[in-house]
């Protein structure tokens, strides 16, 4: 086949430059014999050896850019809007967009949702505070001090024991100033009866003094009468000539003296009259002297009180600080609480306080405890102070700031935890972050 064809290309070849020397020369084409055949001008392989490995390699890799762009394209479109097939196909094989999302991967920044569609809103995520705390009684431990005005009095009697229950003003201790205090009281009341006798003698003889002027006006009356008879016969008598003007004028002085006893007795008689007994001024001297010694009355029976110690609430004895014949110190006679209602004080670091609400579920754990307290936040501190709870920790922090928040129990919690009046817990508040 080779061989034929040479002479054919030889001749294709010398017709080829002769019709390309005719066009340039313009005048050998008419003279050509017609029709030319045509030769196939590619040149032959004489070595007959197929392309290279790296030409393959180069012819192939010239279109992977196109594979690459073609393939990104449709997974993009795929991916975004999820065609029916798309769908099928990853439900068949189990598989989810977005590693377990139910959204495609691309979605716009902002979808609104259908009229119809309800919008679950997210739910709050639950977390935990927190804090240690203490035990307390509700409204904590009341220290019992001895009353105002006792001085360095003793003790002489304890009423109560460690676990008694108290009613409110109920006696819980005696001092041995009782003694001297009751004498004082004992004098003042017999200051006071001598002063009301006295209030009574003088009402009785003011009472008299009334009846006594009264008694004199009237005598002076009659007299102012009599001297006023004999005054008119001695003027009858000296107007007929019968007597004399020295006789005339004795009847007229005496006359006039008694006119002036009558003035005097009535007007002694109207400080009696005119107020009545109490009111008269011998007898308000002596009334406020009774005021006066029923006052040191009252007061010798208020300074009794000093020498007893009363419950300020109602509650459970929980420690006695002295017994009898000791004087009381800085720590006072004793403590008390009212440990049927208890509650916990939880120190809540300030970064965290925020969170916390009124309300709030509380679980407070110990050693000592069989099983956790539940309780809920009824107080929320309104100051930031220094920590006063330290964990076992050596590392812990010591001097962190703090806000006290108050935990009330419920009543199962409550009777468990009365025994344990100041245990150090581990509080945990459950809060919800938005």
């Amino acid at each position: 086949m080779n061989e034929t064809s040479q002479p054919s290309n030889s001749v294709g070849n010398n017709s080829g430059q002769n019709h390309q020397n005719g066009q340039s020369d313009g005048a050998a084409a008419p003279d050509a014999d017609l029709p030319l055949i045509v030769t196939n001008k590619t040149t032959p392989n004489l070595d007959n050896k197929p392309p290279s490995l790296l030409r393959r390699i180069f012819r192939v890799l010239r279109f992977l850019p196109l594979v690459l762009i073609f393939g990104a394209t449709v997974g993009v479109v795929a991916l975004y809007f999820q065609p029916p097939g798309l769908q099928k196909l990853m439900g068949f094989l189990q598989l989810e967009p977005g590693g377990g999302t139910t959204s495609p991967i691309a979605v716009p920044a902002n979808p609104r949702p259908a009229p119809d569609m309800v919008v679950e809103a997210p739910k709050p995520e639950i977390r935990q505070i927190v804090g240690l705390g203490k035990l307390l009684p509700e409204g904590d431990v009341r220290t019992v001090a001895p009353p105002f005005g006792a001085g360095d009095a003793r003790i002489a009697t304890l009423f109560v024991k460690e676990g008694s229950k108290v009613a409110q003003g109920d006696t819980l201790a005696g001092l041995d100033n009782e003694q001297n205090i009751v004498a004082i009281i004992e004098n003042a009341k017999a200051i006071v009866a001598a002063r009301e006798a006295t209030l009574n003698q003088v009402r009785s003889s003011v009472q008299a003094s009334q009846n006594e002027a009264r008694a004199a006006l009237q005598r002076a009356k009659s007299a102012l009468q009599n001297f006023q008879s004999e005054l008119d016969r001695a003027q009858a008598l000296f107007d007929r000539g019968f007597t004399t003007r020295a006789v005339l004028d004795q009847k007229q002085s005496a006359r006039d003296q008694a006119q002036g006893d009558v003035e005097r007795l009535t007007a002694t008689l109207s400080r009696y009259v005119t107020n009545s007994i109490n009111e008269q001024p011998d007898v308000i001297v002596a009334a406020r002297n009774v005021d006066a010694a029923v006052s040191d009355l009252k007061r010798a029976k208020s300074d009794l009180s000093k020498s007893l110690v009363y419950a300020p609430i109602s509650g459970t004895i929980l420690k006695i600080h002295v017994h009898p014949g000791e004087r009381p110190g800085s720590k006072g006679i004793l403590d008390i609480g009212n440990i049927d209602k208890m509650t916990a004080d939880i120190e809540v670091y300030q970064t965290e306080i925020g969170a916390v609400v009124l309300g709030a579920s509380v679980e407070l754990t110990a050693e000592a405890l069989s099983r956790p307290l539940k309780g809920i936040v009824t107080k929320i501190g309104l100051e930031v102070g220094t920590q006063t709870l330290v964990g076992s920790s050596p590392a812990a922090n010591t001097d962190a700031r703090v806000v006290t928040v108050t935990a009330t129990l419920d009543k199962a919690s409550s009777e468990a935890a009365k025994r344990f009046t100041n245990l150090q817990v581990l509080a945990r508040i459950e809060v919800t972050s938005e």
